[in-house]
């Protein structure tokens, strides 16, 4: 193990400031003679060595749990009822945060039901595999190997040791997030509800945990809430902080903490913020360009209020969801621009989903080399290794048929056009919250077809091959300085 690039072995406690138990080399030599031993294997074992099933094992169950408190009475309003395609709809939706909802929240759920909403929002924003990886390390206080090793490259971390913090510093991140938009929601609320504190107080917390985690739920039906600057601006910074990813957002503030320029930024944060502006750039000039006279986003409104209902409509289709009103009424030539940034997301590891904008990134990169005779591919004077090349094609090959196949799917179920069914697939698999009215809740066939794009958008393609391949050696799993973390 001479050549693995970390060395966080017991001897070497005093450099790993104290980490030398979470990975340590004792750990090494039980995997190996676990892997010379196949009769000792037991389910723990198998299931920590494929990190891909674990997941998919805790997204299952979560999605088992949700749906069964939400099929519950208590859960509905009075004089309503919920099928189960409408509840397991409902669920992953949530867990995925995606937000897509079938049927209005604030009048066919109770608060009991708004709960459970919350709830599943906030495992799924806190990461699939955050969470896989906290449940493993309090059954054996150690994790396996491939689970740090897959953990690492979730959260965004190259070094094993940090891992753990990295755990702690996530769960602190989303928790000060969360608070500081709950305080900037209320007094906005506060005015809109008309000096309500008790409604305040919910719609704050309701808002403050789906902005965040990027899930189109909302507390007053159909988000128009958003359209008030007071409680759109908060909402807008917290939904674009949560399409960001934790590896940026600790590296902007590590590296401010350290009172260093952007220049210091790792080359995965450098990328991640340039595609990310670079974006909704594009999407502020479309709507202003293509939509300015469209009364249904607009509404006739000055300048000013045409600028900031283009600003709220160039952010929060990437992923966030909110306010459906204007969607269905937008050119037709805008739901498909619209397709594109959801099929697209946000960053990597962050609460949005699509192939996400550093394998986008990763993708031009290509092109530019290829167009321009070049062998390798480099960014900011780094060079992008031959597998993160590979990964992002990869990834985006697959979930190019992922989008057409459940397309189809749709347009054979619902009738509905290309333009439509594209919209809705595009929006389940890029969390992106949207709809133009595909997902029937009389259609409970284009509600699981729905589901299951929301489901691969949520794990992620890495995580899903991962379930299936076998674990790789550790001495072959590499997490190189300046790495790029796609998918």
């Amino acid at each position: 193990m001479a050549n693995l690039l970390f060395d966080e072995s017991a001897s070497n406690s005093e450099t790993s400031k104290g980490f030398g138990w979470w990975f340590s080399g004792d750990t090494f030599e039980r995997n190996a003679y676990e892997e010379r031993n196949p009769h000792s294997r037991s389910l723990s074992y198998r299931l920590n060595s494929h990190p891909g099933r674990l997941t998919i094992i805790y997204f299952l169950a979560l999605i088992t749990v949700s749906t069964s408190l939400l099929c519950l009475p208590i859960a509905t309003q009075p004089g309503k009822k919920t099928s189960f395609s409408t509840a397991f709809f409902t669920a992953v939706s949530a867990l995925s945060t995606c937000g897509i909802s079938v049927v209005n929240t604030t009048d066919h759920w109770t608060i009991f039901g708004q709960v459970v909403l919350i709830f599943s929002v906030q495992m799924g924003g806190l990461g699939v595999m955050t969470f896989a990886s906290l449940i493993a390390l309090a059954g054996n206080h150690h994790l396996k190997a491939m689970q740090r090793l897959l953990a690492a490259n979730e959260l965004g971390t190259n070094k094993l040791s940090e891992i753990r913090g990295v755990l702690q510093v996530v769960l602190m991140t989303t928790l000060v997030i969360e608070v500081v938009t709950f305080f900037a929601l209320f007094p906005g609320l506060l005015s809109v509800n008309k000096g309500n504190v008790g409604r305040t107080l919910w719609e704050s917390l309701f808002f403050a945990v789906m902005s965040y985690n990027n899930a189109g739920f909302t507390p007053d039906g159909a988000g128009l809430y958003v359209n008030n600057w007071a409680v759109g601006l908060p909402i807008m910074m917290s939904a674009f902080c949560g399409t960001l990813g934790f590896p940026v957002l600790l590296n902007i503030f590590r590296t401010a903490r350290m009172h260093k320029s952007p220049k210091h930024w790792s080359l995965h944060t450098k990328i991640t913020m340039i595609m990310t502006f670079a974006i909704v750039f594009m999407s502020l000039i479309w709507f202003l360009a293509v939509e300015w006279d469209n009364p249904v986003l607009f509404k006739d409104g000055d300048v000013d209020t045409r600028m900031r209902r283009a600003m709220v409509a160039a952010v929060m289709p990437r992923s966030s969801g909110f306010d459906l009103s204007w969607v269905p009424g937008v050119k037709e030539c805008t739901k498909v621009f619209m397709s594109i940034v959801m099929f697209i997301g946000g960053g990597s590891t962050s609460t949005a989903g699509g192939i996400r904008v550093t394998t986008l990134a990763v993708i031009l990169l290509v092109c530019k080399a290829a167009f321009t005779g070049h062998t390798d591919v480099n960014a900011f004077h780094k060079r992008i290794p031959q597998h993160v090349i590979m990964t992002a094609i990869s990834i985006t090959a697959s979930c190019v048929a992922l989008v057409f196949i459940a397309s189809v799917a749709l347009m054979l179920i619902t009738d509905s056009s290309l333009s439509h069914a594209m919209f809705d697939t595009c929006s389940a698999f890029g969390l992106g919250g949207y709809t133009v009215g595909v997902a029937q809740e009389n259609n409970p066939a284009s509600l699981y077809v729905l589901a299951a794009a929301m489901v691969v958008g949520r794990l992620g393609p890495m995580t899903l091959a991962y379930a299936v391949s076998r674990p790789k050696e550790l001495d072959v799993v590499r997490y190189p300085e300046g790495q790029i973390v796609v998918g």
